[in-house]
């Protein structure tokens, strides 16, 4: 059986990390290399690295930061930001990503998840899919680090990378991200039901418990930022909540 795997997000914004709530991240907390030295010890079994204004400012990824962090990183490594052609795919892996997180992308570069899956392979092709409920209407996908609304629906977004050949969805919930309130549960249940690729369920974490209900509604991974940066749970005190909850962990 698959490990459940906890997936800290580290969240940069032009020279730190920062977390707030709802995509505004606003609040700064330290540095991308301190937290990847601290993460080493703790013994995570992935990163997640967003650079959040990349796709704002329309820059690509900063290759010389990854090949930096990358060296010093013991674990698998997911970038995202700024990741519009097939050459900005290369050029992270080159420099010591291990999967790219294409978010913007898979809407306003079409046949980028596609190209990338086939010339690199699905394992390393992360498909990002934020998800805000609209005034008065159902959820819709959002890009553009969830400042801009589109008329796609989730699911069948899901769904379409899944067949363009994307190995993961990383659902992230522009809502609850860093409120600490628990995971959209009924959007995850939803995809997860409509695709057969891992599902990493992302934005609300608060507790052990809340990671246990994402999983419960079919999440097959749990990203997490808030819950590491300001409170005292730690991902191995999480993987010993989910081991007694009776999933299997990598410890």
């Amino acid at each position: 059986m698959l490990k459940t795997r906890i997936i800290p997000t580290l969240l940069y914004k032009d020279f730190g990390l920062v977390k707030g709530e709802g995509f505004d991240s606003k609040r700064a907390v330290g540095s991308a290399m301190q937290a990847i030295k601290v993460y080493n010890l703790r013994g995570v079994d992935e990163l997640v690295f967003l650079d959040v204004t990349a796709t704002l400012q329309g820059r690509e990824p900063d290759y010389d930061l990854i090949d930096d962090l990358a060296d010093d990183c013991f674990m698998p490594l997911t970038v995202g930001g700024g990741i519009r052609t097939i050459d900005h795919v290369r050029r992270l892996l080159e420099v010591g990503a291990d999967k790219v997180a294409i978010g913007t992308g898979v809407v306003e570069a079409p046949g980028l998840v596609e190209a990338a899956a086939e010339k690199f392979g699905s394992q390393c092709v992360v498909a990002v899919v934020d998800t805000h409920a609209m005034p008065d209407g159902p959820d819709r996908a959002w890009i553009r680090s969830g400042t801009e609304a589109t008329d796609l629906d989730p699911v069948d977004l899901a769904r379409s990378l899944e067949a363009a050949g994307a190995g993961e969805i990383l659902l992230q919930s522009v809502a609850r991200d860093g409120t600490m309130v628990g995971y959209d549960l009924a959007t995850i249940g939803a995809v997860a039901a409509a695709v057969s690729i891992p599902v990493i369920a992302s934005g609300g974490a608060g507790t052990y418990d809340h990671m246990v209900a994402a999983l419960e509604a079919g999440a097959s991974a749990l990203a997490a930022a808030a819950i590491f940066h300001f409170t005292e749970q730690t991902p191995m005190e999480a993987k010993h909540h989910l081991a007694a909850a009776g999933y299997p962990v990598r410890r």
